[in-house]
């Protein structure tokens, strides 16, 4: 009989971690920013039905990066979670921090399990407050552990040197058209530091909106309504009031 290949369990934990962050790091990234009204979810995206972007619950986004239907299945269950809760309790019971710690025992569980792959996904789950000191924003690695996130917070891809540029330029009270300009401007960057263009068409965009009458808060902006915010934002001049396009 044959002796069993040995590996430490530091070894094993650390070969899983670098196959979850190598699947990570060759999707597009995508980034989510505060601005004055809510926040802002941008990606590059050139599906036009597989979104990376998408409501929880009223004041709830969820953003992912990585394997689709991994991170789509992480969604739904987070869709069900918020459901049931609401409706067993109460609405307000539902919160992102509730559900930032479901998604980091399933992360975590997949992650430490010698059964099965570890998860090739990162999250972001945001909530939009009734002021900004309200918001919150939670990034969930593919280990499962919790970041509490402030103003700015990129995953995916070269997420590192994203990140690095919008700590750099982000700002409180930026209005949606400056936070989208900005967003743009740190997808737009490669890793070797040079730019390129990235047309609307290609931009996946959605928005927590706090101003919103309805309890609903999240949208997603697209066409002509995505093109006058890029145009405003570029311009420095006043945005428009945006559509209502509920998703």
């Amino acid at each position: 009989m044959s002796t069993p290949f040995y590996v430490s369990p530091q070894q094993a934990m650390a070969d899983r971690a670098e196959y979850a962050r190598k699947g990570i790091a060759r999707g597009r990234s995508l980034v989510v920013l505060q601005f004055a009204d809510g926040i802002v979810f941008v990606g590059e995206n050139p599906s036009r039905a597989l979104h990376k972007f998408s409501e929880i619950y009223d004041r709830i986004g969820f953003a992912a990066a990585g394997k689709y239907n991994e991170y789509e299945n992480l969604r739904i269950g987070g869709v069900r979670y918020a459901d049931l809760r609401g409706y067993t309790y109460d609405r307000d019971d539902v919160t992102a921090r509730g559900l930032a710690n479901v998604y980091a025992q399933t992360l975590g569980t997949i992650f430490s399990s010698a059964a099965e792959k570890p998860y090739e996904v990162e999250l972001v789950v945001a909530e939009v407050g009734e002021t900004p000191e309200g918001d919150q924003i939670y990034r969930l690695p593919h280990d499962g552990s919790i970041v509490d996130e402030h103003g700015s917070v990129a995953v995916g891809g070269n997420a590192e040197q994203i990140s690095s540029y919008l700590d750099q330029r982000h700002r409180e009270g930026m209005t949606l058209a400056e936070a989208l300009k900005l967003a743009v401007q740190a997808l737009s960057r490669d890793t070797n530091g040079s730019e390129r263009e990235i047309p609307a068409e290609r931009l996946e965009v959605a928005v927590l909106d706090r101003t919103r009458p309805q309890k609903r808060k999240f949208k997603r902006i697209s066409g002509r309504q995505l093109s006058r915010l890029l145009g405003a934002g570029a311009a420095g001049g006043d945005e428009e009031e945006a559509s209502e396009d509920a998703e």
